[in-house]
């Protein structure tokens, strides 16, 4: 089941949008007919297992890779064609940043710097100080999460109007984690940063993302606000004599020891629960983000 929010809602341009994306890794499907909106000014937490597809997801988002079959844009352009201009008002991490690794801290965000007109080289300065990385150690010579947090540097130095950010947190310590997530909020916030960052911890979108998306085994179960999925979505639990009446349609579906089945399952577009909710026996728990999480990814 794909979610799209219905653009008739929105004027502006998506500054993502893909469209029945479909992507195959030796003969095996990554991505299964993907549709995702990114609305200006949202902060979308891209969730799900490592190898459910999130990370080829964002490539062929932003045209670094070409997918079997659908389309991709940014800021309304084809993403395979992106001009200069677009491409200067987006940054990206990826998940393992490997660029310029024979140049210092230092040398990589000036060099780097000189390509974007927005360039906040006091940010950049200070940011290095507190986070207390080595500005002039060449970047093959840092940690994993010191190379992490200059790529960051550079990406929020850039003043972006689209960030995108692959696994932030994977090689960040609990303190630089917590002070990424602050700068996701107030950049957001202040400045109208529309963002996307892919994760599997949820602690970390709750605190910053306004909606979430969930990719499991290369397809998008849903998509929407955070406040959304606490109404939206539930576990209906039947007991074994009325099987029967299960929904078809439901994001996980599990038979346990003493002859129950629980599915998670959303209310129709009235606001109401599967019929199978009314029977004698049956009811519906509410579902926080996390064990939301955890019942469709088990």
């Amino acid at each position: 089941m794909n979610a799209m929010p219905d653009p008739s809602c929105h004027t502006a341009v998506p500054p993502l949008a893909v469209r029945d994306l479909v992507h195959c890794y030796e003969g095996s499907n990554v991505l299964t007919g993907v549709n995702l909106v990114l609305q200006p000014g949202s902060v979308l937490g891209l969730i799900g297992r490592n190898g459910a597809g999130k990370s080829t997801l964002i490539r062929a988002m932003l045209g670094l890779l070409q997918p079997l079959s659908g389309t991709a844009t940014v800021f309304g352009e084809p993403a395979l064609k992106l001009g200069d201009a677009s491409k200067a008002r987006l940054a990206y991490v990826p998940q393992q940043p490997e660029a310029l690794a024979w140049l210092t801290a230092r040398q990589m965000l000036d060099f780097v710097g000189r390509f974007y007109p927005r360039w906040d080289q006091g940010f950049a300065d200070r940011t290095l100080e507190r986070w207390q990385i080595p500005p002039n150690k060449l970047l093959a010579r840092l940690s994993p999460g010191e190379r992490q947090r200059v790529d960051l540097i550079r990406a929020l130095a850039s003043q972006p109007e689209l960030l995108v950010l692959d696994e932030p947190a994977a090689a960040l310590d609990p303190v630089a984690r917590r002070e990424l997530l602050r700068e996701i909020a107030l950049r957001a916030g202040e400045s109208g940063t529309t963002v996307l960052f892919s994760t599997h911890i949820v602690s970390d979108l709750e605190r910053v993302a306004s909606d979430v998306a969930f990719l499991h085994q290369g397809r998008l179960l849903m998509h929407c606000t955070i406040d959304e999925t606490k109404e939206r979505y539930g576990r209906l639990w039947l007991p074994e004599r009325i099987h029967y009446a299960a929904p078809t349609q439901s994001l996980s579906r599990r038979r346990h020891d003493d002859g129950s089945l629980s599915l998670v399952v959303e209310r129709d577009a009235n606001g109401a629960w599967p019929e199978a909710a009314n029977l004698p026996g049956a009811r519906v728990d509410a579902l926080g983000l996390e064990d939301l999480f955890v019942e469709i990814a088990e």
